[in-house]
């Protein structure tokens, strides 16, 4: 299996990208580290104490999320995906088989600190070159639109979100950079030469 891992704060457009590489490339599956968020009652007590919580991997269902990562690697197919919902706090498990599973994309704010479940795998590392300013905008936008947040609100959670992203450290120096993606660049012929996709 093949892993393309997608990284950059809320609202650098991880999930437009992701959308844009599985259009051009065949056999690709998603797993967004935004549809594992942890739920029920801790969950919704947490969230209410920790600032920042939905930024913190202590707010993610890592268990789970590694159970489907590891089971699409092993059998080359998804048997269903999960949503969350971040207006109610709960995750809908639709099923939905994929078959022939080539490559998987982890995009979210997580996808860094999953590292150690991919160094096995080849894997191309893809950093989103990011404006503060327009990854706000873009949120706010999302937020008032899709999580039914005001606009004062989203700012805030937004300038919380930031601050926690840039502030993580990572432990493994075997985690670099390896490609930092702006439209400048040619991305589907690097992923090409590096993962030699079927387009």
């Amino acid at each position: 299996m093949k892993i393309i891992i997608i990284t950059g704060p809320t609202g650098s457009g991880k999930t437009n990208l992701t959308n844009k590489i599985l259009s051009k490339f065949k056999n690709g599956h998603e797993l967004s580290t935004d549809n594992y968020y942890k739920t029920g009652l801790i969950s919704n007590l947490l969230s209410k104490i920790i600032n920042g919580y939905y930024d913190r991997k202590i707010s993610f269902n890592y268990k789970l999320f590694k159970k489907d990562f590891h089971y699409i690697c092993k059998n080359g197919r998804s048997e269903h995906i999960y949503t969350y919902d971040f207006i109610n706090k709960t995750m809908k498990k639709s099923y939905k088989k994929k078959i022939n599973i080539d490559y998987i994309i982890v995009e979210g704010i997580f996808s860094k600190e999953l590292y150690r479940n991919f160094i096995n795998y080849k894997c191309f590392y893809i950093e989103l070159e990011t404006n503060k300013e327009s990854c706000m905008n873009r949120v706010i936008r999302r937020d008032i639109k899709e999580r039914g947040k005001c606009k004062d609100v989203a700012k805030n959670d937004f300038l919380k979100s930031w601050d926690i992203y840039f502030g993580k450290t990572y432990r493994s120096e075997n985690f670099v950079k390896e490609f930092v993606y702006s439209n400048k660049n040619d991305l589907y012929m690097e992923i090409k030469n590096k993962l030699n996709l079927k387009t």
